[in-house]
């Protein structure tokens, strides 16, 4: 039988790979549900080629819209978040691929597990957010979390069978963004365009412009913190620009092992997929001919602060890092609106950090209210500078 997929974020990049793969294997996989916030028209066109049990548009003012388009095929049409995370119950779906981008990939990855559902996990805020919820969870009801981000994937991939060897540290690379090597004083004229110029992948603004600030680089490190029950001085961050080295484990007896290969998401988008077999695939073969040599270099936290708040988080634990999620996610959405500069990004978030209230061991209801109370923080901060 096909493996019936149900895709979350259908229309964003990792989406849109997602489907690619199905297409290439549709012997093997289906889509059975797709979501999109806003895109309604590539939603439209994606649930008439795929042929969906259902699709959800959360932005509720395209409903009507989508539902006109659908009407003369067997597809159910549903809007809103909670139709997002309701969908999840449907016994039909075999596997979610989580790829809407923020925190609002959360409650809907929650129910699925609470419902049994094999999670493809390309939304790193989920347990950036909710770490401790999630895993629990997921041991409790023996569902399994498979890593699509490429630097956890690689991880996931240099772990198999090793089962009974302790790590000693996870080597995440990171391609250091467009601005690597830029001082401090570079940065501060820079605009969005040029923060959304990513040298080696393709992917959304919002994953791109965290890219730029390495704070993209900060939540992975508290993903792999939980994915892979590993303690905050276990995980490095390692500049690769290549990006051909996806990240690397290090074991006790100082044997490294790493994942290669060109950049593509469609791999480990297809591994997750297919675990524990690899299929053909149509992708570009590395050649060492054409990379003679790979780099590798300390990253500047002094210049690109995000990763050491990101560090901080994880260290301090319970909602901290919901707090400075949800400072990035309105930092990020104002500079990309060219509300606040580049630079104002980890200043703004280390301030709503310093200024939130702790809860150690936070509730789904605790880290909604603190999503919520820190996002307001964050754009009373931004009009407050705006008023100066």
């Amino acid at each position: 039988m096909k493996k019936r997929i149900a895709i979350l974020g259908s229309t964003g990049s990792i989406g849109v790979q997602a489907l690619n793969v199905i297409r290439n294997h549709s012997d093997l996989f289906e889509a059975e549900v797709l979501t999109a916030h806003s895109n309604y028209e590539l939603l439209i066109k994606q649930a008439i080629e795929f042929k969906p049990n259902t699709v959800v548009i959360t932005n509720k003012k395209y409903y009507s819209i989508v539902e006109e388009a659908l009407s003369a095929y067997d597809i159910k049409v549903f809007a809103g978040d909670k139709s997002m995370a309701e969908v999840m119950e449907m016994s039909t779906i075999d596997m979610v691929l989580t790829a809407v981008v923020g925190f609002a990939g959360l409650r809907p990855t929650l129910r699925a597990i609470e419902y049994g559902k094999t999670i493809a996990l390309a939304n790193k805020e989920t347990m950036v957010v909710a770490g401790k919820l999630v895993t629990d969870l997921a041991r409790e009801k023996q569902v399994p979390i498979l890593p699509v981000d490429s630097e956890h994937s690689a991880i996931f991939q240099s772990l198999v069978g090793e089962t009974f060897n302790p790590i000693h540290k996870l080597l995440l690379t990171a391609s250091g963004g467009p601005f690597l090597g830029k001082t401090f004083d570079e940065l501060k004229g820079v605009t969005v365009a040029d923060a959304l110029k990513h040298p080696n992948w393709v992917m959304g603004k919002k994953v791109t412009i965290d890219s730029a600030t390495l704070m993209n680089k900060g939540l992975e490190v508290i993903e792999a913190k939980w994915l892979f029950n590993v303690n905050c001085d276990q995980i490095e961050v390692v500049v690769h620009p290549q990006s051909i080295v996806h990240s690397l484990v290090e074991f006790q007896d100082g044997s490294l092992k790493a994942q290669l290969g060109l950049p593509s998401m469609e791999l480990p988008i297809q591994y997750a997929f297919s675990y524990p077999a690899r299929l053909t695939s149509n992708l570009p073969k590395f050649n060492f001919a054409n990379y003679p040599q790979l780099s590798f270099l300390q990253p500047d936290r002094e210049t690109f602060r995000c990763l050491d708040l990101a560090y901080m988080a994880m260290e301090k634990g319970g909602n901290v890092p919901c707090i400075m999620n949800a400072a990035n996610e309105i930092a990020v959405q104002n500079f990309i609106e060219e509300k606040i500069h580049f630079l104002d990004i980890p200043v703004l978030i280390h301030d709503i950090m310093s200024n939130g209230g702790f809860i150690e061991n936070p509730t789904l209801d605790d880290l909604l209210e603190t999503d919520f109370e820190a996002r307001i923080k964050a754009q009373q901060w931004i009009d407050n500078k705006n008023k100066l």
